[in-house]
């Protein structure tokens, strides 16, 4: 086997279902950068977008062809399993700036099917495995803040069908609101399931600096994403006369995801001080830690979202200070993300 075949197959050998959070993040931003108006940025970061989807793709076929035993095991496992939910996440983001910011409504159907299809699979097949299993780690050791990317899959969903029905005309666009609201629904259902285990787990079990992985940041950004799904579903009322009967009731579980996402940060934030700065636990480069941006940039589209559909101006720059962190964060670790890949790249060549 050429050397630099044999380099990405002893690469891929351990690569993480969740790795598709880069498109995540990256596409997030990208869509933060068009709603700001800064189409440069926007435009820049959706072509790198499709770049690292396609390799990063590549790479997961590559994957489950040389280490199928592996992609098995990641299926059964309690942690790593729900990495699967953003392969789901990335496909509706990257349609959605396909839709945006590419103009083109075939790709993000396109890749909003991909993405319907790999939700259903991913969500009876992982539900299914972990319920039957027989050996099932302890509560403690089984969950983390990874699970709630179920939900971040599921409201991504509502997304791009809400986006994509603005430009489709009726009936079909009436059907693809209802298709989102129920999404949008099914995806508050599970969140309110998983967080009060999760929340369970933070409050009465033992938690070490390790234990507080980047993950636990998906606490926020699902909320975030349930907010940016509501609003869009409340700025498609005037097409759909079934949402503008239920207007208070979708205005009112929007605020109060965005609420439940707005509280999320200051804790995350002092767990966070608590982990490096208290207990000294290193920060050094973790591909994990991509599904920590992803939810500063959806906070940021879902809090303008929200602006725009209820008319809240009185949140000012809110958006704007998300986004600049979200961006230096997305920066440090593509630095870092490069530098790793260098390091593996010297390591491996004699």
């Amino acid at each position: 086997m050429p050397p630099l075949l044999q380099y990405v197959r002893n690469s891929t050998a351990t690569l993480s279902p969740g790795y598709f959070s880069m498109v995540m993040a990256t596409g997030i931003l990208s869509l933060a950068a068009h709603l700001m108006g800064l189409p440069w940025l926007a435009k820049a970061l959706f072509v790198l977008n499709w770049g690292l989807f396609a390799t990063i793709g590549g790479l997961a076929l590559l994957h489950l062809y040389w280490h199928p035993r592996r992609v098995l095991d990641d299926l059964f496992n309690h942690l790593n399993a729900p990495g699967f939910f953003t392969f789901v996440a990335a496909c509706s983001i990257l349609g959605s700036q396909s839709l945006l910011i590419g103009g083109s409504l075939h790709l993000a159907t396109l890749l909003g099917g991909i993405g319907l299809l790999a939700w259903v699979g991913f969500t009876y097949t992982i539900f299914t495995v972990l319920t039957v299993k027989q050996e099932k780690p302890e509560l403690a050791r089984g969950i983390n803040g990874g699970w709630l990317l179920a939900v971040v899959a599921t409201q991504s969903m509502a997304v791009i069908a809400a986006l994509c029905s603005q430009y489709v005309d009726q009936p079909l666009r009436m059907e693809m609101n209802f298709f989102a609201l129920s999404m949008w629904l099914w995806g508050g259902m599970l969140y309110i399931w998983m967080m009060s285990l999760i929340f369970y787990r933070y409050t009465f079990f033992a938690f070490s600096p390790a234990d507080l992985s980047p993950p636990y940041w998906i606490n926020m950004g699902a909320m975030a994403i349930s907010t940016l799904a509501g609003s869009l579903l409340i700025l498609n009322t005037p097409h759909a006369p079934f949402l503008h009967s239920m207007l208070p009731f979708l205005k009112g579980f929007t605020v109060f995801y965005w609420a439940t996402g707005t509280w999320w940060i200051p804790m995350l934030v002092v767990l966070a001080i608590w982990r490096h700065g208290v207990r000294r636990f290193p920060f050094t480069y973790d591909p994990m830690y991509w599904g920590a941006v992803f939810p500063l940039g959806m906070y940021a589209v879902s809090t303008l979202r929200m602006m725009q559909a209820m008319e809240l101006h009185f949140l000012g720059m809110l958006p704007q200070v998300m986004f600049g962190i979200g961006l230096a964060a997305w920066a440090t670790l593509f630095t870092g993300q490069l530098r790793a890949l260098h390091r593996q790249w010297v390591a491996a060549t004699p």
